[in-house]
């Protein structure tokens, strides 16, 4: 079984020579990064992709099976195809990231590096699954309930924006300005332009897939940004992510949910383009004719990130210890990856251990 490739959305304005592509998180759209890409990702050549079944990416048969392979496999497509097989960094939300390890996976030659946004590694993180997974697990009528539940909650602004509440921390953030309303009723309008088998496929895939013994073999440089409060991708499993990838830094945002670049746009947007800026001048500064160890690059780039953002967390939360001067922690003896877990004492994610896998 094949999948023709997702088209693409442009998002940048192709002013600088980097190339980006952005895949949004489960029964989301494209359309989100046009108001929450940050100005690095604007400014350069993205492409911003649905996910399988999400509109504008139709399935070739309504809710037609879907494999890893077959996925991984249509977007190394797109990109071949927009960015003539150049190295890509990859912005992924939720099982947007998911799908961004996916594809480091399978096309390693075709990522630059990965930036992860409240994503996960395996279908049913920590064992739980989501109601719309649930759903599809009821016998027979499992398809007919999660329509008539999918097509309830697109059917008007205040049902969409109401079940997706639960997504932010604060409240009172961001998510109830005019400009994330107008954001996301464009999202409800793209979502009622697909078919619920198509979106029930790609969560069938989702729910049936792990990642978690093939992290050890992404060997590019993941930046992994994690809310500290994300009520629905835990903490405890986004960090224990880190933990098993090779080229990794964590920056753990509190007061934040699910949605970092919408409750903290400007600190969420600047730890991306730090994240970039180092990687560019750790490329530029590197000569041509050296190698170096896998780790070597990446203990560079963390360095300069930290140099570069000064300080960046918000305010001290009883959860959460803070980290006087930077977000950015090098290692100590923990190997390539940057995960502390006494940094971040008294938090959720210590208070409960993370069970991965099916």
């Amino acid at each position: 079984m094949t999948l023709s490739p997702p088209p693409a959305e442009w998002i940048g304005a192709n002013d600088l020579p980097q190339d980006f592509v952005l895949i949004h998180g489960m029964v989301m759209a494209p359309s989100f990064w046009r108001t929450y890409s940050p100005d690095v990702v604007r400014r350069a050549r993205s492409a911003a992709y649905a996910l399988p079944g999400h509109h504008p990416w139709k399935l070739t048969e309504p809710g037609q099976a879907i494999t890893p392979e077959a996925v991984a496999s249509a977007y190394a497509e797109a990109i071949q195809r927009d960015f003539g097989g150049r190295p890509v960094t990859l912005i992924g939300h939720s099982t947007g990231g998911f799908v961004s390890l996916l594809i480091a996976r399978h096309y390693p030659e075709l990522v630059k590096s990965i930036v992860l946004i409240g994503a996960f590694a395996c279908g049913r993180f920590e064992g739980q699954e989501r109601l719309p997974a649930k759903l599809l697990r009821v016998p027979r009528i499992g398809p007919l309930l999660f329509r008539q539940f999918f097509q309830r909650w697109i059917s008007t602004s205040e049902q969409f924006r109401w079940g997706s509440i639960e997504c932010v921390f604060d409240k009172g953030c961001p998510w109830q300005n005019e400009r994330a309303v107008a954001a996301m009723e464009e999202v409800r309008l793209q979502l009622q332009q697909a078919r619920p088998e198509d979106i029930a496929a790609c969560i069938r895939f989702m729910s049936a897939t792990s990642l978690v013994s093939d992290l050890s073999e992404i060997r590019r440089p993941v930046l992994n940004i994690v809310g500290a409060e994300d009520a629905i991708v835990p903490s405890a499993h986004q960090l224990r992510v880190s933990k098993l990838l090779p080229q990794v830094q964590t920056v753990l945002l509190r007061n934040c949910g699910h949605l970092p670049m919408v409750e903290h746009q400007t600190l969420t947007a600047g730890v991306i383009s730090a994240f970039v800026d180092g990687m560019a001048t750790i490329a530029e500064k590197r000569p041509r004719h050296m190698t170096s160890q896998a780790g070597k690059p990446a203990a560079d780039l963390f360095r300069l990130m930290g140099l570069r953002l000064r300080r960046t967390e918000q305010t001290v939360s009883a959860r959460v210890q803070t980290a006087q001067q930077t977000v950015f922690h090098p290692g100590s003896g923990e190997g390539p990856n940057e995960y502390h877990p006494y940094r971040h004492s008294n938090s959720a994610s210590c208070r409960r251990s993370a069970k991965l896998g099916l």
